[in-house]
């Protein structure tokens, strides 16, 4: 099943996306408090391209997990971190499919940066590594996008990572059957610039949600980036950047300058 948000006729809701028709739902996929969510078909149907499709959920945070592919950190010439590195991408940050990347007038490089999203389905307090599963709604594209002139200046990555449409999220949310070998690929203008998978993260999804949970708790429709793989480079505006995560689809974002 591939879960979708979507905006038709001045209305949005959820749904399930198959092939190029999007079936209406009632209510939400996401556990609220207690019981099991109330999400079933309403009966109506849609063609792919008589909607617009949003980010799939709404997420109270994004979790983005950095130097987490061996690779990546050897490209960027760091050591191993002994534990995952945690920031936040506030969701003023968020866009859906289709959405512009909107580069901001700091100076410096922007880049992307292809993730694996990982969609809380239900509140995640404490998890024990082993029952991580249990709280995985489904996965979903990310784009990190990231300006390094503010991480490098900043001596942290609030800001470089918290600009207006740095999280490209979407297209859909799907199950997926081996959580532990998801392909990614992330192409600009056609091209592709990163391919891996997530056998080469170096902290798992299960031990993220674990070390995650213990911090902070993690509520339905939060979202766990989970780290990008090597090959990360610079966007300018013109540029199309498309995050390909098998099983899920291709989240694809044009990049413009701000206010043109």
């Amino acid at each position: 099943m591939k879960i979708v948000r979507f905006a038709v006729n001045g209305e949005v809701q959820y749904g399930v996306l198959d092939d190029q028709v999007v079936r209406g739902y009632v209510g939400s996929p996401f556990c609220q408090t207690g019981g099991e969510p109330l999400f079933h078909p309403d009966g109506t149907t849609f063609s792919l391209s008589e909607v617009r499709l949003l980010v799939p959920c709404e997420p109270t945070k994004v979790v983005g997990i950095g130097l987490n592919y061996h690779a990546h950190v050897e490209e960027k010439g760091f050591k191993l971190p002994e534990v995952p590195i945690l920031f936040i991408k506030p969701t003023t940050a968020l866009v859906g499919p289709g959405e512009y990347i909107i580069r901001p007038p700091v100076g410096g490089r922007i880049d992307y940066e292809g993730e694996v999203g990982v969609v809380i389905g239900k509140r995640a307090r404490h998890v024990p590594q082993e029952r991580a599963s249990e709280f995985i709604l489904g996965y979903t594209c990310v784009n990190d996008v990231s300006a390094r002139y503010c991480q490098d200046t900043d001596g942290q990555w609030t800001r470089g990572k918290g600009f207006d449409t740095f999280c490209p999220v979407g297209p859909c949310i799907a199950a997926l059957p081996d959580p532990k070998k998801i392909k990614i690929e992330t192409l600009v203008n056609g091209e592709v610039r990163q391919s891996s998978d997530t056998s080469y993260l170096i902290f798992g999804i299960a031990e993220l949600i674990a070390f995650i949970t213990k911090a902070m708790t993690l509520l339905p429709g939060d979202i766990i980036a989970t780290g990008t793989p090597e090959g990360i480079g610079a966007i300018d505006a013109g540029d199309t950047v498309e995050v390909r995560v098998e099983g899920v689809g291709v989240l694809s974002n044009p990049v413009s300058n701000e206010g043109s």
